[in-house]
């Protein structure tokens, strides 16, 4: 081999590995992307129970970034619970495409209902339509989440279903005001009873968000609810922990808890709704 043929040869082995290494880095960065983007499974299912209007809505929303999942439900005569818990997730939707909710999720929140309370507002008189609505945000494994009214938000890990959202109840209140020493022992137990919503979005008066101190770090195999109180209220807690404990994928056991709803007992069943997130293992 001369030498002109020798460099050639070498040129065309170096662009051969320049090529090879150049389809691995890509191949890499698109299995990243992959794996961040799909970082949950994702369930949603929803009963109208003997209501004569469903007032829940709900979505998901996943970007390369992560996911987010919000839940909303309604209260008002004839539809305007529907309208308003509508606008609230739509609102929710807008914000997060801007791609920019991860790097400050506590002004997400604070933006996002903010601007769904203005939303329902401008779209209701006010007293006519609100909605409780609770909100999560999962990246890199790290849960972030808020609240307002009583959408509750739990954690189900090593066979046990862990609120982390208390709500904003009257009986919530009165017992956060007894422990602080700002209300009597009988005062407050007068009030346990009272489930009333004091705070929601829809309101002149709104301010109080639930907030998370520090994220929640998730190590797989996690699931999170946003569940209506139709839901809570309406099963007992320990056959919620049993039914995500059973068999099935995600979508099938979001379906199986609200079944549970349907085949209560209970005369009376107020419209009920869960989106289900499972947090991917390592």
């Amino acid at each position: 081999m001369t030498v002109p043929e020798y460099s050639l040869a070498v040129l065309g082995g170096l662009i051969v590995f320049l090529l090879l290494w150049r389809w691995k880095l890509n191949w890499h960065k698109t299995q990243k992307k992959k794996e961040k983007r799909f970082c949950c499974e994702t369930g949603i299912s929803k009963t109208i129970g003997t209501r004569e209007v469903q007032e829940d809505d709900c979505a998901v929303v996943e970007t390369e970034e992560g996911i987010m999942a919000v839940l909303a439900d309604g209260m008002g005569k004839q539809f305007s619970g529907k309208i308003a818990s509508h606008a609230a997730v739509e609102v929710f939707q807008d914000i997060f495409q801007d791609r920019s909710a991860f790097y400050h999720p506590q002004y997400f929140f604070r933006r996002a209902f903010q601007e769904a309370n203005r939303e329902i507002l401008n779209l209701l008189q006010e007293g006519q339509g609100q909605a409780s609505a609770a909100v999560c945000l999962v990246r890199n494994r790290q849960l972030y989440f808020a609240s307002v009214g009583n959408v509750k938000i739990a954690v189900y890990r090593n066979q046990e279903l862990v609120p982390i959202t208390s709500g904003h109840t009257i009986d919530v209140l009165a017992r956060q005001k007894y422990q602080e020493g700002k209300l009597s022992r009988q005062a407050a137990i007068s009030l346990f009873e009272q489930h009333r919503l004091y705070n929601y979005i829809g309101q002149d008066g709104f301010h109080d968000i639930e907030f998370f101190d520090t994220p929640i770090n998730l190590r797989g195999g996690e699931y999170i609810l946003l569940m209506t109180d139709g839901l809570y209220e309406g099963v007992r807690w320990k056959e919620l922990e049993d039914c995500l404990e059973g068999k099935g994928n995600c979508q099938e056991k979001a379906y199986a808890l609200i079944e549970l709803v349907n085949q209560s007992k209970e005369e009376e069943k107020d419209n009920a709704s869960v989106v289900l997130l499972k947090v991917k293992g390592f």
